[in-house]
């Protein structure tokens, strides 16, 4: 699943693009847990963006309220 990721956020990168969303992939019919789908969506976009990326807009369509929560979890800052 993170190579879809990967691969998507690089072709992204080739063609210029400055923003991408994604689909919470696997979750539906095949039944993926939302927790951990999130949390590789996350780490997965979080490693490619880089310094000098020209992608300033990753975003996540969330089906649910309880996806939701999972991503805006992930997405929060660490509390100090």
């Amino acid at each position: 699943m993170a190579g879809c990721y990967r691969n998507s956020l690089a072709l992204a990168e080739q063609h210029g693009c400055k923003t991408i969303a994604f689909p919470a992939i696997s979750t539906g019919a095949y039944g993926y847990p939302v927790q951990r789908a999130s949390e590789i969506a996350i780490n997965a976009c979080r490693r490619h963006v880089a310094p000098g990326s020209r992608l300033t807009v990753i975003g996540f369509v969330c089906f649910s309220a309880e996806m939701l929560r999972f991503y805006q979890d992930l997405l929060a800052p660490p509390l100090s």
